[in-house]
């Protein structure tokens, strides 16, 4: 019988990471579910089966190595999913006050950066990264600033880990996913037609089918949005 696969998920407690660990879990995954509040990840994790729950803050780098010991207890891991980070509220640059755009940056980028980090002795050859970059990596949001940003350098990070673990056969994806019922909207889009965008779900069943292809197949993006005319 074959080995399950073990996939690390962070900000795993809502939103996409949720529909995420759902949709791997239904697929016969087992779970690391990530993410800074522990009361939602427990909820999820009774429900989910072989899971099990961590708090983590993903920029703290002790928090990190916390996680990462997790990972070492089951000596591989087979895919992560990158998912945690913060909008932010919605400031134009001549207002924004460093301290938001120091935690968007930190939490986005920074934190991404070290779980990323701290995973890779775990990954072998066959294993998927997969990067939630969203569309504000490839299109500026006006008052958008520190996410723009942070996305932004999260594709050039993306990139360089794509080409730096090719030699490694471990595969990196940037997923950009375009407008999500989520409640990342609320900065972003506050009246925006939710009931028109995707489902968490929809993309959710799109990353589970990437992650899940033979190691001979690869998504260097996968690009998601919804259907012409729904928006």
């Amino acid at each position: 019988m074959p080995r399950a696969k073990l996939a690390l998920i962070t900000g795993a407690s809502r939103g996409l990471g949720l529909a995420i660990a759902e949709a791997l879990s239904e697929r016969g995954f087992h779970l690391i579910l990530a993410a800074r509040s522990r009361k939602p990840l427990d909820r999820l994790a009774a429900r989910l089966p072989n899971s099990i729950a961590v708090a983590c803050d993903i920029r703290d780098p002790q928090a990190v190595a916390q996680l990462a010991a997790q990972v070492k207890k089951r000596k591989r891991l087979d895919v992560l999913i990158n998912n945690a980070g913060i909008a932010g509220p919605a400031q134009p640059i001549a207002s924004l006050d460093y301290a938001t755009w120091r935690e968007v940056i930190d939490t986005n980028l920074h934190g991404t950066f070290l779980v990323t980090q701290s995973m890779l002795p775990f990954l072998v050859k066959g294993s998927v990264i997969v990067n939630n970059l969203s569309i504000a990596a490839r299109i500026a949001f006006p008052g958008m600033a520190a996410y723009n940003t942070s996305k932004r350098g999260l594709l050039a990070f993306t990139e360089t880990l794509r080409e730096e673990l090719r030699p490694r056969s471990i595969r990196v994806v940037a997923l950009l996913p375009g407008a999500a019922d989520t409640g990342i909207w609320k900065q972003f889009w506050p009246d925006a037609p939710r009931h028109r965008m995707m489902s968490p779900q929809s993309i959710a069943q799109a990353v589970a089918v990437a992650v899940s292809q033979p190691a001979s197949v690869n998504f260097d993006e996968l690009v998601i949005n919804p259907a012409a005319g729904a928006l």
